[in-house]
């Protein structure tokens, strides 16, 4: 199949979406990267393919592809569903632009994000995992932690006797930032 199209490609033939269409998702993969680059975005519109299962290399091209082929619908609601495919390759920047817009993805499009993209967005999922309530965390069976109990953030407070001479106001107001504290805390320690 690779030296078929290879041969295709030399004879001056370009890879619309017609030709898309033929190698469809099976052998989209076997493209190289000048082939990758020759397609015109414009033929993706037309041809279905998925390649989650080729190299990062080729998911960053396609993605790129992906990304002005589908640019006329980048405010529509169907922008998420026609680009889905080629998220695969998709930098930090685009993932983080997209967020904005409110898209529910599913976890299996989560786990074939950019490892590079998603360690940028890291901080972004756990702090905002804290605001969930750790039943919807535990469904999704990743391993997050640090969701709050039925609707609430639970702080339990250690009972001391306070053997400082510091106003009760101090100690109130250290009790007010702990929240604050602790997820800053959680934060350096989970980029560190």
């Amino acid at each position: 199949a690779s030296a078929a199209i290879k041969r295709y490609v030399e004879l001056g033939n370009a890879l619309n979406a017609t030709a898309l269409s033929a190698i469809g998702t099976r052998y989209v993969c076997l493209l190289n990267a000048t082939e990758l680059r020759g397609i015109d975005p414009s033929s993706l519109r037309l041809a279905s393919l998925d390649p989650s299962a080729c190299s990062q290399e080729t998911k960053n091209i396609l993605y790129q592809k992906a990304k002005v082929a589908f640019s006329d619908q980048h405010r529509s609601p169907a922008y998420y569903e026609l680009i889905l495919p080629y998220l695969g390759g998709a930098p930090a920047a685009d993932l983080k632009v997209l967020s904005k817009d409110d898209v529910n993805m599913n976890i299996s499009t989560f786990v074939t994000l950019r490892r590079d993209s998603l360690m940028v967005s890291c901080t972004l999922v756990f702090s905002n995992s804290l605001h969930f309530p750790q039943a919807e965390l535990d469904a999704l069976h990743i391993g997050l932690t640090g969701g709050t109990q039925e609707g609430y953030i639970n702080l339990v407070t250690p009972k001391f006797t306070v053997l400082s001479s510091a106003p009760l106001g101090a100690v109130a107001m250290v009790f007010h930032l702990l929240p604050a504290l602790l997820l800053s805390f959680l934060t350096v320690s989970i980029l560190s």
